[in-house]
């Protein structure tokens, strides 16, 4: 079965005509009459708050505006755009479809990230895990990267802006589960592989997580060395939700881990309602851990909390000696963390410590 939000990505226009932009006061649209004249484009005043614009071509037009940033996001909610391809003509009804200048930046966003799932330019890096009982690889974490047209990667924090800001959460984070399934397997990894995927993208976990399954089985993975982490756990209002979503990943015989624990007040309420298979103590606490004693207080209560529940404790974030020692002797049962490996397309297959 499918579903509109599953299969509908956002397009704008390339075509030439014209465009409506409405402007809720006098000054805003003096501003773009002058990026206008600065740029030759051809327009004339419908009114003193309305331009006329021939564009040659929509979607370049909007990149010129955004990338002279000429107006801030409190413009951009109070200008209205309206585009008419060729010869369309404006009529009361399509006034409807007027956005402001925010929107389309919004869109413009998703749009390029729409291109990139489209032709299948998402990549995954490998973060290594290390078993700190027989100082081995237990897995990796696997990090989404886009690809540009001219090779440079894209980082995640600009995937999930576009993302957020075009209503895209659904296709990236669908795509990155993908991703890392496809690397991992390509990649030969045995070991256990994380992959994140974000609780608010998802509506339906038996229907929203089906493809993922699909993947995962015919990339014939053993279930028990595909461990799905939650991130951004601290936008999750309904924990019930979160737990049906777990629930349905342990089902079809998958590991669960919570990510970033100890980094909000709910963090032991989430510990004791959703009982993950691992905790990932956040690397918040982490830093400085060797010196910090309300650090040291935290990990303990939360080491203590997991370990009486069968849960395995990660410490995330290790980049000096020190840390890694003190997260050893008091509980860690596994660590992640630049002292270990840096995330990498080709995963690191053999421990280098302090590299």
């Amino acid at each position: 079965m499918n579903c509109l939000q599953c299969q509908t990505l956002p397009d704008i226009s390339k075509k030439s005509g014209q465009l409506i932009v409405s402007c809720s006061v006098f000054e805003l649209c003096t501003k773009m009459a002058i990026f206008l004249k600065s740029k030759n484009s051809a327009f004339h005043h419908e009114d003193a708050q309305t331009l006329i614009i021939d564009v040659d071509s929509f979607q370049p037009f909007l990149h010129q505006l955004f990338d002279a940033a000429v107006f801030n996001k409190l413009e951009l909610e109070g200008i209205r755009v309206l585009f008419l391809e060729g010869t369309q003509i404006l009529t009361p009804s399509i006034l409807k479809e007027m956005r402001t200048l925010q929107k389309f930046k919004d869109l413009m966003g998703a749009d390029q990230l729409s291109a990139l799932i489209t032709k299948g330019a998402l990549t995954t890096h490998f973060q290594p895990i290390i078993d700190l009982k027989s100082n081995i690889i237990y897995g990796y974490e696997s990090l989404a990267r886009g690809v540009s047209d001219d090779g440079s990667l894209i980082y995640p924090d600009k995937l999930f802006t576009w993302a957020r800001e075009g209503d895209m959460l659904f296709y990236l984070d669908r795509a990155c589960r993908e991703s890392s399934l496809k690397s991992a397997a390509v990649k030969s990894i045995q070991s256990k592989v994380f992959i994140n995927f974000i609780p608010t993208a998802i509506y339906d976990p038996e229907h929203c997580l089906q493809s993922t399954v699909k993947w995962a089985k015919q990339l014939e993975f053993d279930p028990k060395n595909i461990i799905f982490e939650v991130i951004e756990s601290d936008y999750v209002e309904d924990l019930d939700h979160l737990k049906r979503i777990l629930d349905f990943y342990k089902s079809q015989g998958f590991m669960v881990a919570l990510d970033d624990v100890g980094s909000g007040y709910s963090s032991l309420n989430m510990i004791a309602k959703l009982l993950p298979d691992i905790v990932k103590i956040d690397r918040a606490i982490i830093d400085q851990i060797d010196t910090n004693d309300i650090n040291q207080s935290i990990f303990r209560a939360i080491t203590q909390i997991a370990h009486e529940n069968n849960i395995i404790v990660l410490a995330e974030g290790i980049e000096r000696a020190e840390e890694l020692a003190f997260c050893s002797a008091n509980g860690a049962d596994l660590a992640q963390g630049y002292y270990f490996g840096r995330p990498n397309a080709e995963p690191i297959r053999k421990l280098c410590l302090g590299e």
